[in-house]
Protein backbone atom coordinates (compact mmCIF):
# COMPACT_ATOMS: atom_id res chain seq x y z
CA UNK A 1 0.00 0.00 0.00
CA UNK A 2 1.25 3.54 -0.89
CA UNK A 3 2.19 6.12 2.05
CA UNK A 4 -0.50 8.20 2.44
CA UNK A 5 -0.11 11.97 2.60
CA UNK A 6 -2.56 15.03 3.64
CA UNK A 7 -1.93 16.10 0.19
CA UNK A 8 -2.71 13.10 -1.49
CA UNK A 9 -6.06 13.34 1.19
CA UNK A 10 -7.01 16.61 -0.48
CA UNK A 11 -5.87 15.59 -4.23
CA UNK A 12 -8.54 12.22 -3.62
CA UNK A 13 -11.45 14.13 -1.87
CA UNK A 14 -10.78 18.25 -2.46
CA UNK A 15 -13.66 18.13 -5.38
CA UNK A 16 -17.49 17.22 -4.68
CA UNK A 17 -19.28 16.23 -7.86
CA UNK A 18 -19.58 19.58 -9.73
CA UNK A 19 -16.44 21.24 -8.93
CA UNK A 20 -17.25 22.33 -5.09
CA UNK A 21 -15.08 22.22 -3.00
CA UNK A 22 -15.53 20.07 0.38
CA UNK A 23 -14.74 22.29 3.87
CA UNK A 24 -11.37 21.92 5.29
CA UNK A 25 -12.74 20.54 8.76
CA UNK A 26 -13.95 17.72 6.06
CA UNK A 27 -11.08 17.10 4.85
CA UNK A 28 -8.91 17.20 8.42
CA UNK A 29 -11.15 14.09 9.46
CA UNK A 30 -10.64 12.26 6.51
CA UNK A 31 -6.83 12.51 6.43
CA UNK A 32 -7.15 11.76 10.54
CA UNK A 33 -9.33 8.89 10.03
CA UNK A 34 -6.81 7.35 7.30
CA UNK A 35 -3.55 8.15 9.22
CA UNK A 36 -5.45 6.29 12.17
CA UNK A 37 -6.67 3.38 9.77
CA UNK A 38 -3.21 2.83 8.48
CA UNK A 39 -1.41 3.14 12.27
CA UNK A 40 -3.85 0.25 13.04
CA UNK A 41 -3.73 -2.11 10.57
CA UNK A 42 0.18 -2.12 10.43
CA UNK A 43 1.21 -0.07 7.14
CA UNK A 44 4.86 -1.11 8.15
CA UNK A 45 6.28 -3.25 10.29
CA UNK A 46 7.82 -0.32 11.92
CA UNK A 47 4.88 1.30 12.26
CA UNK A 48 3.32 -1.57 14.27
CA UNK A 49 6.22 -1.75 16.68
CA UNK A 50 5.36 1.54 17.53
CA UNK A 51 2.29 0.79 18.32
CA UNK A 52 2.54 -1.94 20.10
CA UNK A 53 5.58 -0.20 21.77
CA UNK A 54 2.99 2.57 22.91
CA UNK A 55 0.44 0.71 24.29
CA UNK A 56 2.63 -1.30 26.74
CA UNK A 57 3.43 2.45 27.84
CA UNK A 58 2.91 4.93 30.66
CA UNK A 59 0.53 7.77 30.24
CA UNK A 60 1.83 10.86 28.08
CA UNK A 61 2.17 14.52 28.65
CA UNK A 62 -0.58 16.51 26.84
CA UNK A 63 -1.48 20.00 26.26
CA UNK A 64 -5.32 21.90 25.45
CA UNK A 65 -4.27 22.90 21.98
CA UNK A 66 -5.17 27.06 22.14
CA UNK A 67 -7.04 26.54 18.82
CA UNK A 68 -8.40 23.45 16.79
CA UNK A 69 -5.65 21.27 15.08
CA UNK A 70 -8.51 21.21 11.85
CA UNK A 71 -7.71 25.69 11.74
CA UNK A 72 -4.11 24.55 12.49
CA UNK A 73 -2.60 21.94 10.34
CA UNK A 74 -4.00 23.41 7.29
CA UNK A 75 -2.57 26.91 7.91
CA UNK A 76 0.82 25.33 8.66
CA UNK A 77 0.67 23.59 5.30
CA UNK A 78 0.34 26.53 3.65
CA UNK A 79 2.98 28.60 5.17
CA UNK A 80 6.43 29.15 3.96
CA UNK A 81 9.52 28.01 5.62
CA UNK A 82 12.44 30.31 6.64
CA UNK A 83 13.99 30.83 3.02
CA UNK A 84 17.72 29.47 2.77
CA UNK A 85 21.14 31.55 3.34
CA UNK A 86 22.16 29.57 0.21
CA UNK A 87 25.47 28.20 1.43
CA UNK A 88 24.10 25.36 3.36
CA UNK A 89 25.06 21.82 3.07
CA UNK A 90 23.10 19.46 0.14
CA UNK A 91 20.58 17.33 2.88
CA UNK A 92 21.48 13.65 3.12
CA UNK A 93 18.78 12.67 4.93
CA UNK A 94 19.41 8.80 5.95
CA UNK A 95 17.25 6.56 7.84
CA UNK A 96 18.11 5.24 11.50
CA UNK A 97 16.93 1.70 11.36
CA UNK A 98 18.85 0.91 7.90
CA UNK A 99 21.86 1.85 10.14
CA UNK A 100 21.05 -0.37 13.08
CA UNK A 101 19.03 -3.16 14.03
CA UNK A 102 19.01 -1.53 17.54
CA UNK A 103 17.76 1.68 17.31
CA UNK A 104 14.37 1.05 18.23
CA UNK A 105 11.88 3.52 17.52
CA UNK A 106 8.70 4.80 19.20
CA UNK A 107 7.26 7.46 17.31
CA UNK A 108 4.83 9.06 19.10
CA UNK A 109 3.93 11.78 16.35
CA UNK A 110 2.67 8.69 14.64
CA UNK A 111 0.56 8.19 16.60
CA UNK A 112 -2.18 9.76 19.41
CA UNK A 113 0.16 9.70 22.32
CA UNK A 114 1.47 13.05 21.98
CA UNK A 115 1.34 16.22 23.06
CA UNK A 116 -1.56 17.22 20.59
CA UNK A 117 -2.97 13.97 21.36
CA UNK A 118 -3.18 13.41 17.28
CA UNK A 119 -0.94 11.90 14.81
CA UNK A 120 1.05 14.35 13.01
CA UNK A 121 3.06 12.07 10.62
CA UNK A 122 1.87 9.50 8.29
CA UNK A 123 4.32 7.19 8.86
CA UNK A 124 6.21 5.88 11.61
CA UNK A 125 10.17 6.53 10.67
CA UNK A 126 13.29 8.50 11.94
CA UNK A 127 15.63 10.05 9.94
CA UNK A 128 19.14 11.87 10.48
CA UNK A 129 21.17 14.03 8.11
CA UNK A 130 24.43 11.70 7.45
CA UNK A 131 27.20 12.83 9.62
CA UNK A 132 24.70 12.76 12.81
CA UNK A 133 23.39 9.82 11.69
CA UNK A 134 26.51 8.11 11.36
CA UNK A 135 27.75 9.73 14.99
CA UNK A 136 24.75 8.43 16.76
CA UNK A 137 25.67 5.16 15.45
CA UNK A 138 29.00 5.08 17.08
CA UNK A 139 27.09 6.38 20.45
CA UNK A 140 24.91 3.35 19.94
CA UNK A 141 28.01 0.91 19.67
CA UNK A 142 29.28 2.50 23.20
CA UNK A 143 26.34 1.72 24.96
CA UNK A 144 25.66 -1.48 23.45
CA UNK A 145 28.55 -2.48 25.67
CA UNK A 146 26.99 -1.19 28.63
CA UNK A 147 24.21 -3.27 28.30
CA UNK A 148 22.04 -0.16 26.50
CA UNK A 149 20.15 0.82 23.33
CA UNK A 150 18.87 3.69 21.88
CA UNK A 151 15.19 4.48 21.82
CA UNK A 152 14.29 7.19 19.46
CA UNK A 153 11.53 9.22 19.39
CA UNK A 154 11.82 11.94 16.60
CA UNK A 155 14.23 12.78 14.47
CA UNK A 156 14.39 15.14 11.49
CA UNK A 157 11.05 16.91 11.80
CA UNK A 158 8.97 18.67 8.90
CA UNK A 159 8.85 22.82 8.98
CA UNK A 160 5.40 22.73 9.02
CA UNK A 161 4.49 20.19 11.98
CA UNK A 162 6.91 22.96 14.25
CA UNK A 163 4.86 25.30 13.28
CA UNK A 164 1.86 23.19 14.15
CA UNK A 165 3.77 23.05 17.74
CA UNK A 166 4.18 27.02 18.11
CA UNK A 167 0.75 27.84 17.06
CA UNK A 168 -0.82 24.85 19.22
CA UNK A 169 1.36 25.53 22.37
CA UNK A 170 0.11 28.23 25.30
CA UNK A 171 2.26 31.58 24.81
CA UNK A 172 3.66 30.26 28.78
CA UNK A 173 4.93 26.86 27.08
CA UNK A 174 6.49 28.51 24.59
CA UNK A 175 10.26 27.42 26.21
CA UNK A 176 9.78 23.66 24.94
CA UNK A 177 8.84 24.44 21.26
CA UNK A 178 10.76 25.67 18.45
CA UNK A 179 10.16 29.05 16.92
CA UNK A 180 8.97 28.43 13.04
CA UNK A 181 9.96 31.99 12.45
CA UNK A 182 13.72 30.60 12.64
CA UNK A 183 12.85 27.13 11.83
CA UNK A 184 14.48 24.04 14.21
CA UNK A 185 17.49 21.74 14.59
CA UNK A 186 15.04 19.18 14.25
CA UNK A 187 13.83 20.96 10.71
CA UNK A 188 17.56 21.03 9.67
CA UNK A 189 17.81 16.95 10.28
CA UNK A 190 20.58 17.15 13.25
CA UNK A 191 18.28 17.40 16.45
CA UNK A 192 17.13 13.79 17.56
CA UNK A 193 15.37 12.99 20.72
CA UNK A 194 15.63 9.99 22.27
CA UNK A 195 16.35 7.73 25.66
CA UNK A 196 17.99 4.52 26.53
CA UNK A 197 16.35 0.99 26.64
CA UNK A 198 17.57 -2.37 28.02
CA UNK A 199 19.21 -4.92 25.93
CA UNK A 200 18.39 -7.78 27.84
CA UNK A 201 14.54 -6.90 28.36
CA UNK A 202 13.94 -4.08 25.45
CA UNK A 203 12.45 -2.46 28.15
CA UNK A 204 12.66 1.57 28.39
CA UNK A 205 15.11 2.83 31.39
CA UNK A 206 13.06 5.15 33.36
CA UNK A 207 14.15 8.94 33.66
CA UNK A 208 13.24 11.77 35.66
CA UNK A 209 10.29 12.53 33.53
CA UNK A 210 8.51 11.11 30.21
CA UNK A 211 8.97 12.28 26.87
CA UNK A 212 7.82 15.68 25.76
CA UNK A 213 6.94 16.35 29.12
CA UNK A 214 6.32 20.48 29.29
CA UNK A 215 7.31 20.62 33.50
CA UNK A 216 10.25 20.90 35.39
CA UNK A 217 11.22 17.56 35.53
CA UNK A 218 12.07 17.38 32.31
CA UNK A 219 14.70 20.02 32.62
CA UNK A 220 18.33 18.42 31.72
CA UNK A 221 19.65 19.58 35.22
CA UNK A 222 16.52 18.17 37.14
CA UNK A 223 17.55 16.83 40.65
CA UNK A 224 14.34 15.87 41.84
CA UNK A 225 14.44 12.45 40.42
CA UNK A 226 15.54 8.97 41.89
CA UNK A 227 19.49 7.69 42.10
CA UNK A 228 18.53 5.95 39.40
CA UNK A 229 16.93 8.30 37.09
CA UNK A 230 19.72 10.79 37.23
CA UNK A 231 22.13 8.15 36.41
CA UNK A 232 20.64 6.95 33.27
CA UNK A 233 20.01 10.63 32.43
CA UNK A 234 23.68 11.43 32.87
CA UNK A 235 25.27 7.94 31.12
CA UNK A 236 22.70 9.01 28.02
CA UNK A 237 23.80 12.89 28.22
CA UNK A 238 27.69 11.53 28.22
CA UNK A 239 27.71 9.06 25.67
CA UNK A 240 25.51 11.75 23.43
CA UNK A 241 28.67 14.67 23.95
CA UNK A 242 31.74 12.02 23.37
CA UNK A 243 30.04 11.98 19.72
CA UNK A 244 29.50 15.85 19.01
CA UNK A 245 25.58 16.21 20.56
CA UNK A 246 24.67 19.07 22.63
CA UNK A 247 21.96 18.07 25.25
CA UNK A 248 18.85 21.19 25.22
CA UNK A 249 18.80 22.54 29.05
CA UNK A 250 15.13 22.32 29.13
CA UNK A 251 14.39 18.49 27.40
CA UNK A 252 17.08 15.90 28.88
CA UNK A 253 15.96 13.94 25.51
CA UNK A 254 16.79 16.53 23.05
CA UNK A 255 20.41 16.30 21.54
CA UNK A 256 21.75 18.74 18.80
CA UNK A 257 24.49 17.47 16.70
CA UNK A 258 27.24 20.19 16.52
CA UNK A 259 26.85 21.13 12.60
CA UNK A 260 23.38 21.59 13.03
CA UNK A 261 24.33 25.38 11.35
CA UNK A 262 25.38 24.07 8.19
CA UNK A 263 22.18 22.75 7.23
CA UNK A 264 19.19 24.45 5.76
CA UNK A 265 15.54 24.06 7.18
CA UNK A 266 13.59 21.51 5.31
CA UNK A 267 9.87 21.08 4.93
CA UNK A 268 9.92 17.53 3.13
CA UNK A 269 7.43 14.66 4.06
CA UNK A 270 9.19 11.26 5.24
CA UNK A 271 7.40 9.90 2.20
CA UNK A 272 8.92 11.82 -0.24
CA UNK A 273 12.55 11.68 0.82
CA UNK A 274 14.60 9.54 -1.38
CA UNK A 275 15.34 5.78 -0.68
CA UNK A 276 19.29 5.52 -0.19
Amino acid sequence: MEPFSYGQAIRRVRAKPGGEERPVVILWKIYMQTIVSKIATGVTAMTMMTAVACAQAAPVFQIQPVKPLATLLPEALRATPPAPRGDERQPDLVELTTLDPDFHLDIRYATSRNILGEPLYSQARAFLERPAAEALVRVLKALRTQGYGLLIFDGYRPWYVTKLFWDATPPDKHMFVADPAQGSVHNRGCAVDLSLYDLKTGQPVEMPSGYDEMTRRAYADYAGGTEAQNAARALLRDAMAREGFTQLPEEWWHFDYRDWRLYPVQNIRFEDIPAK
